[in-house]
């Protein structure tokens, strides 16, 4: 049996990091449905569990040091957050195994990070791709 919740999990990570690298040093909102779109809680007001399994992701990536917010907004966004030091580092530095020296130095560099990689990984629609990308987002670098 498939882990499709680790593979949605993947997604919203991804998701998360880039918007917030993207956003970055600017404080901003996240919203949930930014990421898996507008889904219709159950009868009783309960998000849905993927609605519910993204928001669980945020609160994840900020216990593990990887982003900060000042609140939730109920279980909608979190406000007011952004990478940490840590993450920023992380994504914005050139891996050197991914360099290629026929591209001009700044072409190069910029490919060579994470946060390009995360890109390309979620434009290719590649889960496997995607996985390995986020996986390396979490070790520690060598």
């Amino acid at each position: 049996m498939a882990d499709l919740h680790i593979e949605d999990f993947y997604q919203d990570v991804a998701g998360i990091l880039l918007g917030l690298f993207n956003s970055f040093p600017r404080p901003t909102t996240l919203f949930v449905s930014d990421l898996v779109g507008e889904l219709e809680p159950d009868a009783f007001g309960v998000p849905a569990p993927r609605h519910q399994a993204c928001f669980s992701a945020m609160l994840w990536l900020a216990e593990e040091g990887f982003l900060r917010y000042t609140d939730v907004i109920r279980q909608e966004a979190i406000d007011q957050c952004c990478l940490t030091e840590r993450a920023f580092v992380r994504l914005a530095t050139p891996i050197k195994a991914l360099h290629d020296d026929t591209l001009p130095p700044t072409i190069a560099r910029q490919r060579a990070t994470l946060a390009q990689q995360l890109r390309d990984a979620r434009a290719s629609a590649s889960s496997i791709q995607l996985a390995n990308v986020v996986q390396h987002c979490f070790q520690d670098p060598v």
